[in-house]
């Protein structure tokens, strides 16, 4: 906008972006793991892959809760107000 604000639409939309982008790098990451830890150690048993895979939906699930439950995203800034005895 012109005067340097931004909508609520475009502020929620960046969350869900955000929560959608978080989720899948960290269930991708799980599979990945999950993959590995799989051929490596487990004799290619299946549950390290989905044992890997929950593991990054949850991490992902709890990120979105909290990136949602957060009200302000502004930060704020300490202003210290000098004295009239040091001006």
């Amino acid at each position: 906008m012109a005067d340097g604000t931004t909508r609520s639409e475009d502020q929620l939309g960046q969350k869900w972006d955000q929560c959608l982008y978080d989720t899948l790098v960290k269930t991708g990451a799980g599979l990945g793991l999950g993959v590995v830890f799989s051929v490596f150690l487990f004799k290619r048993k299946s549950w390290p892959v989905a044992f890997g895979t929950g593991i990054g939906l949850g991490m992902g699930y709890a990120n979105c809760q909290n990136v949602f439950k957060d009200p302000f995203s502004l930060r704020g800034k300490i202003v210290k107000i000098a004295s009239e005895s040091q001006q």
